[in-house]
């Protein structure tokens, strides 16, 4: 069975809100994407930072305060009165939170620690509780007061589109009636600088898929769906998680399987729990980091499960890879194609320099400007992480 996204609050480089992201998504716009100086030392980093100011804590909880969950509690509050409304309709403890993230509140306790060293004490208003896994959807539980279950997940880069489908899960196992999911992080230097000691930050803008690829650029976002077993009650289109699949191929603690096999094997079983066949998929948002290995791999992945070639595209230009957000964020894009925001059946683009790489197999890379050639019904989303992870997510309009 579905389950149904009926709300989405969403902020990234493209901007705040459905309609921002939308348009600057459809038309390719990477003007969010900046070079920054200070994340990594003697470098300067093509960065996707979240633009504008972050709302402040509600008050009584101040002691939750980080970046991550400003950029969450940003998220929340565009969606706000469909989700007090589904806790007014199903109570408290049958509302729950799943989350994933991969920097939870890092970044102040980092600063924190650093005050330490050089002060020898920490600050007044250091929390450890900050910088738990868990922060996030704790937080959201505590904001709102709901006592369904609530949780994060950590599992790198697919740690967000694991929530939704972990979020899927308890709707179907009538363990909650509706469950704000999605993921959320924020940049900060222990990730920035993590992925430049494994020489896979790329300083110019990503390219993914090119000859020419250098590797990622990071960025931060937010991305919360409000998921029910239930299509919404206004006139809006109905657009639901119609099946996920992962699969672990535990290959390598950060390089993916060379060949592909666990990435075939996650998107074969999001095909076989929506009951759809490779045909049927209008597009593709790939994961496309821009690395050597992952494009490689995942190149390899789609060709082998779409030989007819499908529309695809990787967004990670135009945002950065957000690592725990970058699964929720991506299918939320997938979202905003299938909405009402498309009218005109545009598909995310795919910004590179035009120079594929001779070894890779050649993808059907979305062009801009360009459109579905049917109506868009079904949509793919992948999301690749470290240790093996694969996910892949399949949203549409249920028949």
């Amino acid at each position: 069975m579905p389950s149904y996204l009926n709300a989405l609050g969403l902020l990234c480089a493209l901007g705040h809100g459905q309609s921002a992201v939308a348009k600057a998504l459809f038309a390719g716009d990477a003007s969010g994407m900046h070079a920054e100086d200070g994340w990594v030392a003697d470098r300067r980093l093509t960065v996707g930072s979240v633009p504008g100011a972050l709302p402040t804590m509600p008050a009584g909880l101040e002691s939750a305060q980080s970046r991550n969950n400003r950029l969450l509690l940003g998220a929340a509050l565009q969606i706000e009165a469909p989700i007090r409304a589904s806790i007014a309709r199903y109570g408290s403890s049958r509302v729950g939170v799943v989350i994933g993230t991969s920097t939870s509140g890092i970044h102040e306790a980092s600063q924190s620690i650093a005050r330490f060293v050089q002060d020898g004490a920490l600050p007044a208003d250091y929390h450890y509780a900050q910088q738990e896994m868990v922060a996030p959807a704790a937080f959201l539980a505590d904001w709102l007061g709901l006592s369904g279950p609530t949780y994060c997940l950590s599992t790198a880069c697919t740690s967000s589109a694991r929530a939704l489908l972990s979020a899927h899960r308890l709707l179907q196992q009538g363990l909650c009636d509706a469950v704000l999911c999605g993921g959320v992080d924020s940049l900060c230097r222990l990730t920035l600088n993590g992925f430049s000691a494994l020489e896979a930050v790329s300083a110019a803008p990503c390219n993914p898929f090119s000859a020419n690829r250098q590797g990622i650029n990071i960025g931060e976002g937010a991305a919360l769906f409000l998921m029910t077993r239930e299509p919404p009650a206004d006139d809006s289109p109905p657009i639901a998680l119609l099946g996920g699949g992962a699969s672990s191929d535990a290959h390598h603690i950060s390089a993916p399987q060379p060949e592909g096999l666990g990435a075939q094997q996650a998107m074969r079983s999001a095909l076989a729990a929506a009951a759809l066949a490779p045909e049927q998929i209008d597009y593709l948002n790939l994961h496309g980091t821009a690395t050597a290995h992952n494009d490689a791999m995942e190149s390899l992945a789609v060709q082998a499960l779409f030989p007819a070639g499908v529309p695809c595209s990787s967004t990670k230009p135009l945002t950065g890879h957000c690592l725990g957000a970058a699964g929720a964020l991506e299918a939320a894009f997938c979202w905003l194609t299938l909405s009402a925001h498309n009218p005109d059946g545009r598909l995310p683009p795919h910004l590179w320099d035009g120079q594929a790489d001779p070894q890779l197999p050649p993808l059907a890379l979305v062009t801009p400007g360009s459109r579905a050639a049917g109506p868009l019904r079904h949509l793919m989303s992948n999301s690749f992480a470290f240790g093996g992870s694969n996910l892949s997510l399949i949203l549409g309009v249920p028949t």
